[in-house]
């Protein structure tokens, strides 16, 4: 008998109009102080978190007393040129690229920010989300300050230029605990370089540095990789980080967490590159730790394993080393398309998959298969890929996902704060399974999960499987809430 609390997976599911872009990840940091080159290496260390953003970047660099700023919308390689760089040139830069959880994707909102007010100048660029940019921004707006973006970053620079926060001995430190939510961030004053991480350090943020003494900051440690820098250590939760010509200075901000972070899971699952070392882990193990206990949780017989690329590559080796079942390729990848995750309509992931993946007719034609992906957000590209594994031929598809299912919104920088587009959301596993039309399906477990990374589990963000936040949203997160005020205010 059916479940009269489960809703049913219609058809319609992958027709209905979405009315925000895709799920998407958030942005990349990158920032050198020291270094004749810093503008040249930040630009290729944002080369290498292209994959943390695509929809914009940008770099700020210090010019004698003044900030010098290039940005644009696009691709790293597509935003700077030899001219643009050298136009910009000097000691000291940060570099941001962009995939927006709050705000459209406009030439105003691309990172990072530059601005000018009675303290000076600032550049501010940031990885993550503010749960309560909202209600800030209100306040501000309603004593007549005017706000040039729909990014919640923007709040900060607000916060810094207050008069009476301008008095206190720290003020960006007083602005901090002003802060609600998740953010890395990266500011540059004419004098000095701040790196930050929230007191619950949602999103990664290293420190690195080159021989010649110029320190390095970098959301992963494959960007440090990029530029020959050595990994230094992890910029600490509720630690704030200034670097200039006289060394690096460390405080700490924010209250006593007792013991608790919130380091999200999905940068090992997901969104960091297999190279880096995340939350003091290599990802590349981790994923492959995940697929292994995939294995022992979820067997099934089969006569390949074969990964969903690319993301799925590292739990599929592991799956196939637990199992003993072999290791192959169903798929052939374009290197040049984009991630399709974090594309920003519907028909540009549908396109990114079909430029991006072929099937390898005669590799599965015929065959058994257990096909691995790291996770399953709205489950239509999913549906889209075993079709085309059935098209080729192949006898069976066994899908094994080495995660949870999502089932719950995300309000800390990961962009998918509607829970009607999550596929697991209110529905079984066995409607999944109908309506991507597998074999059979499993998932990681949540014990499963935690167990395959070294932190406690209440170092963990994981609301987007648990429903669990480390914190409370008392105004749910929407990513075009700011311009939708912002609209109200002119209509």
């Amino acid at each position: 008998m059916a479940d009269p609390t489960k809703k049913p997976l219609r058809e319609t599911y992958t027709t209905q109009p979405v009315h925000r872009p895709s799920i998407r990840h958030h942005c990349g940091l990158f920032g050198i102080w020291g270094h004749d080159d810093a503008v040249a290496l930040t630009h290729l260390g944002l080369y290498a978190l292209q994959h943390r953003g695509q929809e914009s970047a940008g770099i700020v660099s210090i010019q004698g007393d003044h900030l010098a700023r290039h940005a644009g919308i696009g691709l790293v390689s597509q935003v700077f040129d030899e001219p643009s760089l050298a136009r910009i040139k000097g000691r000291v830069a940060i570099g941001h690229c962009r995939y927006s959880t709050t705000g459209s994707c406009t030439e105003n909102n691309t990172q990072p920010l530059l601005f000018s007010f009675a303290g000076g100048q600032v550049a501010i660029a940031h990885n993550g989300n503010l749960i309560n940019a909202a209600l800030l921004r209100r306040n501000y707006e309603d004593v007549g300050h005017i706000f040039q973006t729909t990014s919640d970053t923007e709040v900060i620079i607000h916060l810094l230029a207050k008069p009476t926060h301008q008095t206190k001995d720290n003020p960006l430190n007083h602005v901090l605990n002003h802060l609600q939510g998740a953010y890395s961030l990266l500011l540059l004053f004419p004098d000095r370089m701040v790196a930050v991480r929230d007191p619950l350090g949602f999103r990664p943020l290293v420190l690195g540095s080159l021989k010649n003494g110029a320190v390095v900051v970098a959301s992963e440690t494959k960007a440090l990789d990029m530029v020959d820098a050595t990994y230094v250590r992890d910029i600490e939760p509720g630690e704030m980080v200034t670097i200039n010509d006289e060394g690096v200075d460390s405080r700490r901000f924010g209250g006593d967490m007792g013991g608790r972070g919130a380091a999200c899971i999905f940068e090992q699952i997901y969104f960091s590159d297999p190279s880096s070392r995340v939350f003091g882990e290599n990802v590349h193990l981790v994923r492959m730790a995940m697929g292994a206990r995939l294995a022992k949780e979820a067997p099934v017989e089969a006569d390949v394993v074969v990964p969903i690329p690319n993301a799925g590559q590292c739990a599929a080796t592991g799956y196939a080393r637990e199992s003993g079942i072999p290791y192959g390729r169903a798929f052939t990848t374009s290197h040049y398309s984009g991630r399709s995750f974090i594309m920003p309509t519907k028909e540009g992931r549908d396109l990114t998959v079909k430029i991006k993946l072929s099937v390898i007719k005669e590799a599965v034609a015929g065959q058994r298969l257990v096909v691995v992906e790291d996770s399953v957000v709205r489950g239509t590209t999913t549906r889209g890929k075993i079709g085309a594994l059935r098209g080729a031929g192949a006898k069976e598809v066994h899908l094994r996902v080495a995660s949870p299912p999502i089932r719950h919104p995300c309000y800390f920088g990961i962009d998918f704060p509607d829970p009607k587009e999550l596929i697991a959301n209110g529905r079984s596993v066995e409607q999944i399974r109908k309506f991507l039309g597998v074999d059979s399906l499993h998932y990681l477990s949540h014990e499963g999960m935690l167990a395959c990374v070294k932190m406690a589990p209440e170092k963990y963000c994981t609301a987007c499987f648990s429903g669990n936040y480390p914190m409370n949203v008392d105004e749910p997160v929407e990513k075009f809430a700011l311009e939708r005020v912002q609209l109200r205010m002119f209509t």
